[in-house]
């Protein structure tokens, strides 16, 4: 018998790869979506006649207990957020009710349809914030600095809490930046990315950056999500820090992203005020050492391997006139 899983935020990055996975380990994958006119079905579409979509939204518990006794699943993974930390400065009402309310709703409708069920939720590193320690592990204190960033702090807490309140089965992924093609043009590595490809090939003259000297742990999104898996076949939950334990400023990703197309950064790059945070997040370093002993887990792709992938693939999008998303 295979094992049923349910994805909230399958459309998205995370979603697509974690839905690869568990199919190649045999479940029946079934994802939540909302009904709206700009869904975007790109990142799956060439597993869609594999998985089953399921009308709901985050927003509305009824329609997460039809998710649920629909799909009969065992495991729920929450991928599902308002994830662009610059526009939740922009919507701090709607982040909130969908990044921290949301998984309330889930978690309660799992409690109500069937307890027993295996809960992932996807905390973030941004919960961190305002550094307290460095490197960051689970139990560094939390200091968000976005409303983003506050939303994924009560969606990690209430996790704790339904843990600790009614013995579910309820684990906390704290996932430093995990990036991939499939990335958003939105977040800052695929803007870069893109950027460089279309300087390369005379589609564009200029990049406009924010913070040059902001520093992250990124890795790679289809590493991460087999972290997600092995933390639901734990035989009991508990919280941990994804990440690959080195960190990088976004110069060096830019001078990586220009340096694979033989370009000159400092030709191209311009500093925007405009993309300044109100509050910046300087330095995030994960200490993955825990989910490296527990699970058995550690990245395989480097930070240089993954820039050249995104790269590589901005590239040949454009080559194909196709129009990245």
């Amino acid at each position: 018998m295979s094992k049923h899983a349910l994805i909230t935020g399958i459309t998205g990055q995370d979603g697509s790869y974690l839905a690869e996975l568990l199919l190649e380990k045999g479940y029946k994958v079934y994802g939540l979506v909302r009904r709206t006119s700009t869904l975007n079905f790109t990142r799956i579409s060439h597993i869609q006649d594999q998985i089953t979509l399921i009308s709901g939204d985050m927003l509305d518990q009824t329609s997460l207990q039809e998710a649920l006794i629909q799909s009969q699943a065992e495991e729920v993974y929450n991928l599902a957020a308002q994830s662009f930390v610059q526009t939740s400065f922009r919507q701090p009402v709607f982040t909130g009710d969908v990044t921290a309310l949301g998984v309330t709703r889930l978690l309660d409708a799992i409690r109500h349809v069937n307890p027993k069920v295996r809960f992932y939720q996807a905390s973030s590193s941004e919960i961190f914030g305002k550094v307290q320690e460095v490197p960051q592990r689970e139990t560094t204190p939390l200091y968000p600095r976005s409303p983003y960033g506050v939303a994924k702090a009560y969606g990690h807490w209430i996790t704790v809490n339904y843990r600790e309140s009614y013995q579910m089965h309820a684990t906390s992924g704290i996932l430093f930046n995990h990036e991939s093609e499939r990335r958003g043009l939105e977040f800052v590595t695929r803007k870069v990315t893109n950027a460089a490809a279309k300087i390369k090939l005379g589609k564009a003259k200029e990049l406009r950056l924010g913070n040059l000297d902001a520093q992250r742990d990124w890795g790679f999104a289809g590493d991460y999500v087999h972290a997600m898996w092995l933390m639901l076949q734990q035989d009991e939950p508990d919280d941990y820090v994804v990440a690959t334990g080195e960190t990088h400023t976004v110069q060096k990703l830019v001078e990586t992203a220009f340096g694979c197309l033989d370009l000159d950064w400092r030709q191209y790059v311009v500093q925007d005020p405009e993309f300044m945070r109100p509050a910046e997040v300087d330095l995030l370093i994960g200490d993955p050492t825990k989910a490296h002993q527990k699970l058995g887990w550690k990245p395989k792709v480097s930070f240089t391997q993954l820039i050249e992938r995104m790269v590589n693939h901005d590239l040949t999008l454009l080559h194909n006139g196709v129009v990245a998303d």
